[in-house]
Order: structure tokens, then sequence, then C-alpha cells
């Protein structure tokens, strides 16, 4: 009998012990792509440290992690609406947008049928900047889920309608001394941008409880997988049964409402609310989320990885000002940046793709001898059967 079939037999193993390696080695490659929002991080501390002695030291880390909320809760809004596969650019606009709500209603409303001024606590006030910033990400959604209207000229056109907006309700103008007065009962707001609840800023807790918040509902809710499941095939979900069009309208008002909370502490803050404020910032989530390994087209990305992404812009623009570099290259610099990151984020697709199809040529890794189909090489049992 011929030995060839035996050969071909030791040809394909051999073949998928080399698919075996092949994989191997890609899961390590892509293992560093998954960690380079973490190496991207610890190259800019040790540089900022080394061109900077005030770079690390407390204070200006506090600082510099209040500016990283800021932007942190915006990208984990964000984060939601790119697991699914869309773009959410009307975000920067409703920062400001809420923040001229707050103006408006800390300095009180006029009610001409009653003749009166009402001033709104603060609670009041944040629970209705909060609303909103979801009504403008509702809209977002209705028109993507209802009109069918593609998410980036939705939210585009939002972008415009919330500047207007703002700019119509505040004449063009800022609102100062935005901390209230005794007398209305309306103090207080200054706190959520400048208190410090055991030495750390409000906004620092917002984002830590926010990203609690986020991490269980896409870890542990059926929302979660149906979110993943709708940024990884749309169609297919939508034929499990998944509500696809109530994922995309969640998620857009969601992202409305942090939007809406990114601009109350920075009004807060500054206890002023001017409507140009939050300008670019849809880049900046962008940037965050993109960076710390969510994929663009959709299904991939997590809360740690936007956090670490978000202190990489955080950082980043802060120890440029610190070393005196000028807006101009600021704005260069952070476009090169995001411009890297999508680069990055294809690189890791494709060796992911390479390991997927290596890994199903060696998925068969179990000894094929044992198997009474193989073709068995001749041996002297043969001759006494």
């Amino acid at each position: 009998m011929s030995n060839a079939p035996f050969k071909d037999h030791e040809v394909v193993l051999q073949q998928r012990r080399q698919a075996a390696t092949q994989a191997r080695r890609l899961k390590v490659i892509e293992s560093v792509f998954e960690l380079r929002a973490f190496i991207a991080l610890g190259v800019l501390i040790v540089v900022f440290s080394l061109m900077s002695e005030s770079f690390m030291t407390v204070d200006n880390v506090i600082t510099m992690t209040k500016h990283v909320a800021i932007n942190a809760v915006l990208a984990l809004g964000m984060l939601l609406v790119i697991l699914k596969g869309g773009i959410d650019l009307s975000v920067g606009s409703t920062v400001g947008l809420s923040g001229v709500v707050a103006g408006e209603l800390l300095q009180g409303l006029h009610l001409s049928i009653f003749d009166a001024v009402a001033y709104p606590q603060v609670w009041a006030v944040v629970v209705i900047c909060i609303a909103v910033g979801a009504l403008v990400g509702a809209i977002n959604g209705i028109l993507i889920t209802r009109l069918n209207v593609a998410p980036f000229i939705a939210t585009l056109g939002m972008l415009y309608v919330a500047r207007a907006t703002a700019l119509l309700i505040s004449d063009g103008t800022t609102y100062p001394n935005l901390g209230g007065s005794p007398q209305t009962h309306n103090t207080g707001f200054d706190w959520l941008g400048g208190g410090r609840p055991l030495g750390m800023p409000v906004a620092v807790w917002i984002m830590i409880v926010l990203a609690v918040l986020v991490t269980v509902l896409l870890r542990s809710t059926p929302f979660g997988r149906w979110l993943y499941a709708t940024g990884g095939n749309e169609r297919a979900a939508e034929l499990s049964g998944v509500p696809v069009k109530r994922v995309k309208m969640i998620v857009y008002v969601i992202s409305g409402a942090c939007a809406a909370m990114s601009g109350l502490i920075i009004a807060s803050e500054l206890t002023s609310a001017a409507p140009q404020a939050g300008e670019s910032f849809e880049l900046n989530a962008i940037a965050a989320v993109v960076i710390g390994g969510a994929a663009l087209s959709g299904g991939r990305g997590t809360v740690r990885g936007t956090l670490v992404g978000a202190f990489v812009i955080g950082f980043l623009a802060d120890g440029l000002v610190i070393l005196g570099v000028s807006t101009f290259w600021q704005m260069f610099i952070k476009g090169a940046v995001i411009i890297v990151a999508v680069i990055l984020d294809q690189s890791q697709q494709r060796y992911q793709r390479r390991r997927t199809a290596a890994t199903a040529v060696a998925e068969p890794q179990q000894d094929d001898t044992a198997n009474p189909d193989t073709p068995q090489p001749k041996s002297e049992m043969s001759g006494h059967r």
C-alpha cells in the first residue's frame, strides 16, 4: 500500500502547527495594539515629567484630572454611540446650550403673565439642563431611527441647531456671576465645578460614578449585549430579536445627557456661561474613544480604554500648555494624534482578521491518529488481520 495518505496527513499537521504559531504571534501583536492607550499615557507622563518639574506635582495632577473628567464624561456617552456604529457630532454644541440654559435659569425667568421673576433652585437647574441635553439626543435618535438620516448628517445638523439655539437664547452674550444669591435661594451652583469632597473635585467623582454605571450597563444588562450585537452586525442583531431602533435612541439620549453634564461642570467652574463653550469638544471625545481602542465601525470598545484615552488627550493638552507650546501647534499635534489613533485601529483590525484566519486553520489540534477514518501507515499488525 502507498504511504501517500499518511504523508498528506503529516503535511496537514505541519500546516496546522505553523498556523497555530502564527496565531500566537499575531495575538501578542494584537495585545500590544490593545495596550496602545496605556503605552501612550506612560510615554506622555515620562516625557512631560522630564521636561517640566511641575507636571507631576499633586496639585497639577488633580487639576489635570479635573480637566480630563470633563472630556471623560463626554467620551463615555460617545463610547455608547460608537459601540453602536454611529457618531455624535452635536455634543460640543450641547455643552454650550446646557450652560446657556443654566445661565438663563439662574439669572431668573421673567414670567410676564404673573409679572414676576422665578429663580429655580440649583437642583432643578441641573435636572432641566440634563433634560435639555437628553432632548437634543432624542432628536438625533428620531432623525436616525425614524427618518433614516445618516448619523453623521443628523448630528452635524444638530450641531448647528443646538449652537444657534444657544446664541438665540443668550443673544450672543455671556451669562456672568452664576453663583446665585441667598435672597433667591439659588446658591450653590459653583459647588459643581469647584467643590472638592474628600479632596477630589466633584467632576472627578462624577466621572467615576458615570464610569461605574456605564460599565455595569455594558457588562451586566441585556442592553449592553444588545449594544455590542447591534454594533457588530446590525442586520443579524435585528433578525435575532434585538430592538435595534430602541438601542439607537437610548444611546443618543445618554450621549446628549452626558454632554449637558459636561456643560454644567464647565459653567459652574467658570461661574459663567458662554454660547461658544464646547467648540470642538466632540473631536476630543471621539479621539478619547478611538485612542482607548474602540472601533469606529462599532461593536468593540471598553469603558477602561475610553478613560485612558481621555487621560491621554487631557495630559497631552495640559502638558503642551505647561511647556508653553503655541495654540496652533497644540491643534496640529492633537489632529496628528487622532489620525495616528485611527491608523492604529485599522492596523489592529487587520491583525485581528489574520489571527482569526490562522486560528481557524490551526483549530483541529487533536491527534488525528485517534480518528479511525484517518489513513494509517502500514504496520506489522495489518498483516495479521
